[in-house]
């Protein structure tokens, strides 16, 4: 397959994709407010208390060059770090619920040692301890997996077009489920409202008023994907990296703003420009950029890409995205499904690799950009461009993802070998 599959069929706003430059960007160093909000010490001491539990990999995701998608994007670079691979969640959100929920309990009892807490080694005082939150699969199942090793109880909500296979995929963690009817933004409320009717803990990756401590937790927990970029590509404190470009999943913000707070503090003025993807139905951060405040989406919310399929901007998140994400765009589903079949394919030069609905985003909305000049020239995309973009989940749906690919996840991953050992 190649790159002009991906393509639209008519202009970029006819099939829907949307590119918008956010005019509040700035390139000044990492400023102190956002800095006494989520900072690299704070990333690292996540990173080390995580590195002691058994639900994450003890080394880094892969950083992969895909010089033959490079060529037909025509750009210098195309690199890809596979979250898919963090754990067996299968995504990146095995480092926020995880490590919201340690420093939620570490609030609570001051003296536990945070490293030890997923080890199981207070489930006894945390028996009668309940979490709750609300999800479209990935962050409820992060959260479940972490509860269950602590010891304490999860209670996790879900909405109707959730999966039933994402729920299995849940339940199995031991987590108690609730189905509600209505889209995320639904059973947010509802988690809430459980919430403040059984005195149980709200673990949830979106802020609101009087609620940001946790999903700063959140947030700060991805901190470690960029600090393994960083590491992979020997990047230096306050230079140019090794990416001119980097595109981000948008849903609510977290993941975004997680990333982007860690290499503006690190690379300061010479940060790479950032690009934010969401779903065209869930475009409530590109919304947010054009009226300078958190807002809705204008969208149904409902897209393939279930982890993106967010309506309402996190008010926290917000903070970092406005002063620091260069540009906010959406795409729609089918350009997902072919950006996930060209990363299932590989080539001769390409590793196959095993991308879910929303962790094909970046090459999806690269793939757009490349076909039209001008947007490209806008975001000053060239022959000479570095771009990386984070796949955040593998098959975490795997009878859905073998719908949409036409190849199981297992086949995908059994090439993969077969890629790496010839």
């Amino acid at each position: 397959m190649s790159i002009s599959a991906l393509a639209p069929s008519g202009s970029a706003e006819q099939d829907h994709s949307r590119l918008f430059a956010n005019p509040r960007a700035t390139r000044e160093p990492y400023p102190a407010p956002l800095r006494s909000i989520m900072n690299i010490e704070r990333a690292q001491e996540c990173r080390r208390w995580l590195s002691a539990w058994p639900g994450i990999a003890r080394q880094a995701t892969p950083l992969y060059d895909l010089p033959g998608i490079a060529q037909q994007l025509g750009i210098a670079r195309f690199s890809v770090k596979d979250e898919s691979v963090r754990s067996s969640l299968g995504s990146f959100k095995a480092l926020g619920a995880p490590i919201a929920l340690v420093r939620q309990i570490v609030r609570l009892h001051p003296a536990f040692d945070p490293a030890l807490i997923l080890m199981g080694r207070y489930a006894q005082q945390l028996q009668d301890y309940t979490v709750i939150s609300a999800t479209d699969g990935n962050h409820g199942r992060g959260l479940a997996a972490a509860a269950r090793d602590a010891g304490c109880r999860c209670v996790i909500v879900l909405h109707a077009n959730v999966s039933v296979e994402r729920e299995q995929a849940i339940a199995v963690y031991g987590a108690q489920i609730v189905r509600i009817k209505g889209n995320y933004d639904d059973s947010v409320e509802e988690a809430s409202r459980l919430a403040t009717v059984n005195g149980w803990q709200v673990v949830s990756d979106t802020s609101y008023d009087g609620y940001e401590d946790i999903p700063r937790d959140v947030m700060q927990g991805y901190g470690t994907i960029a600090e393994e970029i960083v590491e992979q590509t020997g990047a230096q404190p306050g230079l140019a990296g090794a990416f001119t470009h980097v595109f981000l999943q948008g849903g609510v913000g977290g993941m975004a703003a997680g990333l982007v707070s860690y290499f503006w503090e690190f690379q300061g003025a010479q940060r790479p420009t950032f690009i934010v993807v969401e779903p065209v139905q869930a475009d409530c951060l590109l919304q947010s950029a054009i009226q300078g405040r958190p807002a809705r989406a204008t969208g149904s919310v409902d897209s393939v890409m279930a982890g993106l399929a967010c309506g309402e901007t996190s008010m926290l998140a917000w903070k970092f995205l406005e002063p620091g994400v260069d540009y906010f765009m959406t795409i729609d589903d089918q350009q997902a499904i072919e950006a996930m079949r060209l990363l299932a394919n590989g080539s001769n030069i390409d590793i196959p690799i095993v991308a879910g609905e929303s962790g094909t985003a970046g090459l999806a909305a690269m793939s757009v950009l490349r076909t039209d000049p001008a947007l490209a020239q806008q975001v000053g995309i060239d022959a000479h461009s570095r771009v990386l973009m984070i796949n955040t989940e593998g098959a975490t749906a795997p009878s859905v993802y073998e719908a949409l690919v036409g190849q199981s996840a297992l086949t995908i991953a059994a090439r993969q070998a077969s890629w790496h050992a010839s």
